[in-house]
């Protein structure tokens, strides 16, 4: 018994430890050998509003309503179009898109570990996101942090769903910043909240009812959550079309 339990466990870490090789490898054909860049990046968007809030080109400090969409929301979201355009598409301009189909188990594994790999990216950069914030400019609630993460994974789906559909990693990404122009517009740019809107912010609804918000934001939660699986799966179903993907 011990035998067979121990065999187990060590099955069970080689195929984890296979895994997580797996994940690292393709994280760096995402976003490079240097990935911790990636990370970084976003840093610079905090940088720039602290700027502009020494030199007096904005009159007011920050507050917790702005730390979801401004802070965290918008750097995170065109980070995420960056890494998510280069999950299939990124295969096909670098012409290793047949390859991708002879890995054993179906090219799907290929595209998990992106997946996975770049949520990973996105989280630390978030956190990094979070603590400056904290840090420097205002508090904020766990509502605010994970909302901002949410339309972060929400516009990653997207970018790897518009380039799998345009076959084209430049094409993904003019689709992807029309589609977070149109919401930023549509939303006035956090002015008007839409429960329909990814970066949907209970906090920025004035006088609201506690039970109403809560409900609005349970919903918007669960929609984004049904959204990003309805992509995936659909995204999925197109780029396993080996004939129609590999066509001229």
């Amino acid at each position: 018994m011990n035998d067979q339990t121990n065999s187990f466990k060590e099955g069970l870490s080689d195929r984890l430890r296979g895994y997580l090789r797996l994940v690292h490898l393709s994280t760096q054909l995402v976003a490079g050998r240097r990935f911790w860049i990636p990370i970084l990046l976003p840093l610079l968007w905090p940088a720039f509003q602290a700027f502009i809030l020494l030199v007096g080109w904005r009159k007011t400090g920050f507050e917790a309503v702005h730390a979801q969409s401004i802070f965290m929301g918008v750097p995170l979201a065109v980070l995420a179009i960056g890494l998510g355009i280069r999950i299939v598409a990124g295969e096909m301009d670098s012409r290793t898109l047949e390859i991708a189909y002879t890995v054993p188990g179906g090219c799907h594994r290929i595209w998990l570990a992106k997946m996975t790999g770049c949520f990973f990216i996105l989280l630390f950069s978030h956190i990094l996101l979070a603590m400056v914030t904290l840090a420097f400019f205002t508090s904020f609630p766990f509502v605010s942090f994970y909302g901002a993460l949410q339309a972060a994974v929400f516009y990653l789906i997207a970018g790897m769903a518009f380039a799998a559909f345009f076959r084209s990693e430049i094409s993904g990404a003019m689709a992807s910043v029309t589609l977070l122009a149109l919401n930023g517009l549509s939303s006035g740019f956090g002015d008007n909240q839409m429960r329909v809107s990814p970066f949907f912010n209970p906090l920025a609804i004035k006088n609201g009812d506690e039970t109403e918000l809560f409900a609005w934001t349970l919903q918007n939660r669960i929609l984004f959550l049904l959204l990003i699986a309805a992509m995936v799966l659909l995204t999925f179903g197109r780029v396993e079309r080996r004939e129609k993907m590999l066509g001229d």
